[in-house]
């Protein structure tokens, strides 16, 4: 079970949030990744650092928060991570919050 203190803290940040929002069309936000497909394998962190203007290691602190959530899925291939998302587990985390906060979606 993943801990939703866990979950509220990740996507609290807006680098977070904005890498959730990159990773869902990763064609076209890192079409340049010439490593492995971005939709099949994922976008190499480095990728993501570059985009946001960050060093690697903040960049992975990130990932590393968004992973400890179950947000995203990161692979390590030789020397790189590959980070995607995790839909069911972003869709389960938007099913609870709608609940807790009783939200209406007629």
């Amino acid at each position: 079970m993943t801990n939703r203190e866990d979950q509220v803290k990740a996507i609290a940040n807006q680098t977070r949030l904005e890498i959730l929002r990159l990773l869902d069309r990763p064609l076209e936000h890192f079409a340049k990744q010439e490593s492995a497909d971005p939709v099949e394998t994922g976008v190499c962190v480095q990728l993501i650092a570059e985009h946001f203007g960050v060093s690697q290691p903040t960049m992975s602190r990130h990932i590393e928060l968004l992973k400890r959530a179950g947000f995203i899925n990161a692979k390590r291939q030789q020397k790189w991570t590959y980070c995607s998302r995790n839909e069911e587990a972003l869709a389960e985390y938007a099913d609870w919050l709608k609940a807790s906060l009783n939200i209406k979606t007629d």
